[in-house]
């Protein structure tokens, strides 16, 4: 019984053959993880980087945590924001979630 289950076991592979299956396994997982990860993210963050660089006076934006208001200035990295009649709130520029209403329109 125990030379049966012998010559039923698969033969090894070759020391070369192992390590290139190894290899082609290794980069399939790491084209995977790039295409399906990194890539996406990297997209997301540079339209969430134009979207801030696009903020401008007049906009009206919606921040992170919910606060809808006008842009009524800016600095490098913070905005101020007119939520109600004279009441104007200083947030941070990465802060702002999405523009509501362009300045423009």
């Amino acid at each position: 019984m125990f030379n049966y289950v012998l010559a039923m076991a698969p033969a090894g592979e070759g020391g070369e053959g192992a390590f290139t299956g190894t290899l082609i396994m290794f980069l399939l997982i790491i084209f995977i993880f790039y295409f399906l990860i990194i890539r996406p993210q990297q997209k997301r963050q540079k339209e969430r980087q134009q979207l801030l660089d696009a903020v401008k006076k007049g906009d009206k934006v919606v921040t992170v945590g919910g606060m809808h208001g006008e842009v009524v200035g800016i600095d490098d990295k913070t905005i101020l924001l007119k939520v109600a009649d004279n009441v104007k709130l200083k947030f941070d520029r990465s802060s702002v979630n999405s523009i509501t209403k362009s300045a423009d329109e």
